[in-house]
């Protein structure tokens, strides 16, 4: 018989990303009551001792997911504000790098992300301080001179994380389109809007 455990030379930090890893997949696919940790240790090639030694329960688990997918969204929207000083030309390309740079992690982490954004019980308290941070930057790029002084920022956050959840879910899991093509489009309708100029 074959004990489960520790595989010969790996470190537990490889034990414990490889549990994290599987984990995010079950909690995505099956959802967190369907989920067993049974199973991630079982995919894992572990066994359940091992599994908590990192972790005290499943649902201790799956908020370290949650936590970890709040960071990594948070980071980026914080990285993708405008500075002061910043070309006004160049600010189109600016923001579509920041709105692709959250579309390619949604679409590289689309577990983590289903979990995070859709799944979880924070996830609505999430996207309201998702918006409350793009309100943020948008604000402060406002003040600095980038956008109409007259403009709703709060509006315009609002409508940001209604496109980016929808998005996300048709075009991103579908893989219909690469996030920095879906980045463009986005940022080119927010700012030039649909009318033809004449």
């Amino acid at each position: 018989m074959i004990k489960r455990g520790r595989k010969k030379g790996a470190n537990g930090e490889q034990s414990r990303a490889l549990l994290l890893f599987i984990a995010a997949d079950e909690f995505a696919r099956k959802g967190y009551f369907e989920t067993k940790v049974s199973t991630i240790v079982h995919r894992a090639n572990l066994s359940q001792p091992t599994f908590y030694l990192y972790f005290e329960s499943k649902e201790a688990i799956f908020k370290e997911l949650v936590k970890k997918f709040r960071y990594e969204l948070f980071n980026l929207t914080i990285q993708s504000r405008l500075e002061t000083g910043f070309d006004l030309n160049a600010i189109p390309h600016k923001i579509t790098q920041g709105l692709a740079a959250i579309f390619r992690f949604f679409a590289e982490n689309q577990s983590l992300t289903r979990i995070g954004f859709f799944l979880s019980q924070e996830a609505e308290e999430i996207k309201k301080q998702l918006a409350a941070q793009i309100k943020e930057n948008l604000i402060y790029e406002q003040q600095n001179g980038h956008f109409h002084p007259d403009a709703n920022m709060l509006i315009i956050a609002e409508s940001l994380v209604g496109i980016i959840e929808r998005l996300t879910i048709t075009q991103i899991f579908e893989e219909n389109i690469q996030p920095e093509i879906l980045a463009n489009e986005i940022v080119h309708l927010l700012l030039d809007g649909l009318l033809v100029k004449t």
